[in-house]
């Protein structure tokens, strides 16, 4: 197997599908033959948990230095020659690919972009960004893309990439199968205090996109529907203070609670405590969720789901077969869809087995990494 360099922004302890994915891909492989390069960590001794190894540095040139990227480049022309390394994996389009390409053309070492819906349309922003972008993918081995979705919207956009992408979807973690002890779930529950209580969780980056400004404005109907609901909201982002503020306005603050960051391998028994995970998921300034891991995360845990149309969503969520989906912004149909997952128990929990079942025979790593072989392994 090639020695193998990964790139990403998003890595643990950061929460968020790109970080778990990037996790997990690791995980899957030899470790000796994989090094992920990740920014710097307040937490300087968080990654000895990994049996791969695990680089962080400040990536990028303070804003007044220009270009950037150029600190990224020499820090990973040092790992290429440290590590031996033989091929480079992409989280992010941008500026990451512009370091990328100049290794390649110095070094001769070849790399391959991975999109996540977001970060190629933040990329393709402006004329040099399109034409930059384009080039990167061009001189990439592959570009690999999380959903068919996403991969149609790709190829839509960028013609020159047809033939030249593989869809890979990710995983969630196998432990999301198996339940926590319940001791551990009925302490959390106590915790929040949710005795006698109907439960909807989110977990997200606090951010545009993610649907949590339009589900508090839907949530005074909502509630007249079912009116011992409590909304727990796991995540941290840059929208916070407003959602606190939309809070205060329509008088939710004994329905809401905001718990904050939480570690990936302690999210499971908030999923488990609940009775419906929901996410209005939306396009927002030309961006679209890719697939949407949490999803999946959910799906493995037999938990009924709600989410938003979005991008790839709908593959990860299958309509009325292993969730609902639903329009972000019709107030109705998101309050009928809470209603009928928290009434009726019956179709909740063919939605949420149906969900678990799709997750164990059609995504495992075992499964989806075999599309990487051609660019892996020597041949």
């Amino acid at each position: 197997m090639k020695n193998t360099l990964i790139i990403s922004l998003d890595f643990p302890p950061t929460i968020g599908g790109i970080a778990s994915y990037v996790e997990q891909i690791a995980g899957e492989f030899p470790p000796e033959n994989f090094v992920i390069l990740a920014p710097k960590t307040k937490n300087a001794s968080y990654d000895d948990k990994f049996s791969f190894t695990v680089e962080r540095f400040n990536l990028f040139f303070p804003k007044f230095l220009a270009p950037r990227w150029l600190r990224l480049y020499f820090i990973i022309k040092k790992l290429v020659k440290k590590y031996g390394i033989e091929i480079i994996h992409l989280h992010h389009a941008a500026p990451v690919a512009l370091a990328a390409k100049r290794i390649k053309k110095k070094l001769g070492v070849p790399y391959m972009i991975f999109s996540h819906g977001t970060d190629i349309a933040a990329a393709s922003k402006g004329k040099w960004g399109r034409a930059s972008l384009i080039d990167a993918c061009i001189q990439a081995e592959q570009v690999i893309t999380n959903s068919n979705s996403l991969d149609r919207r790709l190829v839509a956009q960028f013609q020159t990439l047809e033939n030249r992408t593989t869809v890979l979807y990710p995983c969630p973690d196998k432990s999301f199968l198996t339940p926590p002890e319940q001791e551990k779930v009925d302490k959390l529950k106590s915790q929040l205090a949710l005795e006698g209580k109907r439960v909807i969780l989110s977990i997200a980056r606090l951010e545009h996109g993610k649907g949590f400004t339009n589900l508090t404005r839907h949530l005074p109907a909502i509630l007249e529907e079912v009116p011992n609901l409590v909304w727990i909201i796991v995540g941290e982002g840059s929208q916070k203070q407003n959602l606190l503020k939309m809070v205060q306005k329509y008088s939710l603050q004994n329905i809401v609670r905001f718990i904050g960051h939480v570690p990936h391998d302690e999210i499971k028994t908030y999923y488990y405590l609940s009775d419906v995970f929901i996410l209005l998921t939306h396009p927002y300034q030309g961006m679209e969720e890719g697939l949407g891991l949490v999803f999946l995360e959910a799906s493995a845990t037999g938990i009924p789901m709600i989410a938003g149309m979005s991008g790839g969503v709908e593959e990860a969520v299958i309509h009325e077969k292993t969730g609902l989906v639903v329009d972000t912004y019709n107030e109705t149909q998101v309050k009928e869809a809470i209603a009928r997952l928290l009434k009726d128990e019956k179709y909740a929990s063919a939605l949420g087995k149906a969900a678990q079942q799709r997750i164990i025979k059609d995504f495992s790593w075992e499964k989806q990494l075999e599309k990487l072989r051609p660019w892996m392994f020597e041949e």
